[in-house]
């Protein structure tokens, strides 16, 4: 069942982000980073809401600082 869930939430996950076609490099990398940090906080955390939410939010900042 976690694997399924885990599945899910990347399909959509990828899903979103097509939608994200004008967005600046900035922008895209830290989406790009929330939704990587999301799925290895769900997955190291044995999908506790709060390492989901957590790797979302390192993600996000990672890939926000991420430069070009």
């Amino acid at each position: 069942m976690k694997k399924w869930k885990c599945a899910v939430t990347v399909v959509l996950t990828l899903m979103a982000l097509g939608g994200c076609a004008n967005l600046t490099p900035q922008q895209r990398n830290t989406a790009i980073g929330a939704a990587a940090g999301s799925v290895a906080g769900s997955i190291l955390t044995g999908a506790s809401g709060l390492g989901t939410v957590g790797g979302a939010a390192i993600g996000a900042y990672i890939g926000n600082q991420v430069k070009r």
